[in-house]
């Protein structure tokens, strides 16, 4: 059977643990045995190399050097790493050995919560098989993203909120490999209700079955 670590915390208001217990039910439906954790300790946990997933929902907060260096280093081994919003890609700030493992960091969402669209770049693939563009309300995320990055979504910036971006294209989900694992980020999912939205879902379920080893 398959192993899933999901570790839950930091800042409340992206409702890590009601997210977190959405995303157990999702992986559990496909047979993941679940392990659920509370503290960035359990990165640093010696049997995370035999994990098949590690899904970080912990927005902000640190990370100690030894908890992203296992982390790093089983993700190279092997393991997957799936994320999405915050939760993934606004995590640890400090720590440029995860963002360099992500392959984005999160930097302002303007205007806040407001509508936009997600424009699918990659219908081929089979983590956006059968979806199509569509509307969008939450935070649009503006990250700095690794060019290495395998772009399957993207967002257009209208600059009602910041006129200097106007028309810029944004990452939205994408894949990448860091060493030997496969690693996968969607912007989608501010609350939990959010997982309420068929696209938002299939997108994040898919991709984390593209990551698991």
């Amino acid at each position: 059977m398959r192993e899933a670590l999901i570790v839950w915390g930091g800042w409340s208001g992206h409702e890590p643990e009601q997210c977190a217990s959405i995303i157990a039910g999702m992986l559990e439906e496909d047979g993941f045995r679940v392990h659920l954790e509370t503290s960035t300790r359990a990165f640093a946990r010696p049997d995370l190399s035999r994990m098949s997933l590690v899904v970080p929902i912990y927005t902000m907060s640190k990370i100690e050097k030894d908890e992203v260096a296992n982390l790093s280093q089983a993700v190279r081994d092997g393991v997957g790493l799936a994320g999405y919003h915050g939760g993934m890609g606004d995590a640890f700030r400090e720590a440029v050995e995860y963002q360099f493992m992500c392959g984005g960091q999160w930097v302002a969402h303007p205007g806040n919560i407001i509508d936009y669209r997600v424009n699918i770049t990659r219908p081929d693939d089979p983590i956006m098989n059968g979806i199509q563009d569509f509307n969008y309300r939450s935070e649009q995320y503006y990250m700095h993203v690794d060019p290495s990055n395998e772009v399957l979504a993207t967002t257009t910036f209208s600059g009602e909120y910041a006129p200097w971006i106007e028309g810029v294209v944004m990452p939205v989900a994408w894949k990448r490999r860091h060493g030997q694992g496969r690693v996968f980020y969607s912007s989608l999912g501010h609350v939990a209700k959010e997982f309420d939205i068929p696209e938002m879902r299939m997108i994040l379920k898919r991709g984390m079955l593209w990551a698991a080893r």
